[in-house]
């Protein structure tokens, strides 16, 4: 599994970006929210998705690790493809569509191009209680440049937390109590997850 791209932007489209990495090229397909984010970078990173159909494989790419989760959790939903996952968020930013589905507004989602009533109920019905033990704010600040948050987030994702929640949690704890040994702060989230 490829889990992220770190290169040079050489070609950017609202529907793919090709990223060259050391004299490799990768051609991966975007949503209009990450192409928003990345439009004016000339380099970065993207968390991506690889899907292995019988007649091509198809490398999807998001700029932060909500929306590439909350596409792992759309294609997830019997009828919602990877095509359809890719329009939703490009429509609606993660959070956003998290903040639907959890509230059951069906109206909104039926909204988005490609999702009718039926699709949009059972999105709700399989994805509500999923999204409701996740934090509705996707957006959190990345926890860059400090070692201690890291290895805490490395850890808890490696014993199968969600990344998102992990991030939130340790953020809370961090705030009250900033100097804390990594294995306390591990053990502290872990309390309130």
């Amino acid at each position: 599994m490829i889990a992220y791209l770190k290169g040079d932007f050489v070609y950017k489209s609202p529907a793919f970006v090709q990223v060259d990495i050391h004299g490799v090229g990768y051609e991966v397909q975007i949503s209009l929210h990450t192409y928003s984010k990345i439009q004016n970078l000339e380099k970065g990173i993207l968390y991506t998705h690889l899907l292995i159909r019988e007649d091509a494989h198809i490398l999807y790419g998001f700029f932060d690790v909500a929306e590439k989760e909350m596409f792992q959790l759309l294609i997830g939903v019997s009828g919602i493809g990877a095509s359809t996952a890719r329009v939703m968020l490009s429509y609606m930013k993660p959070e956003e569509l998290a903040r639907a589905i959890v509230h059951s507004d069906v109206r909104t989602l039926e909204g988005i191009k490609g999702i009718g009533k039926k699709t949009a109920e059972r999105m709700v019905l399989e994805l509500r209680d999923k999204l409701a033990k996740l934090p509705l704010e996707t957006n959190i600040s990345p926890m860059k440049n400090n070692t201690l948050q890291q290895d805490a987030l490395n850890a808890l994702t490696a014993l199968g937390i969600n990344r998102l929640a992990a991030e939130q949690a340790l953020n809370k704890i961090l705030v009250s109590e900033p100097n804390l040994p990594v294995e306390e702060l591990i053990k502290k989230t872990l309390r309130i997850l």
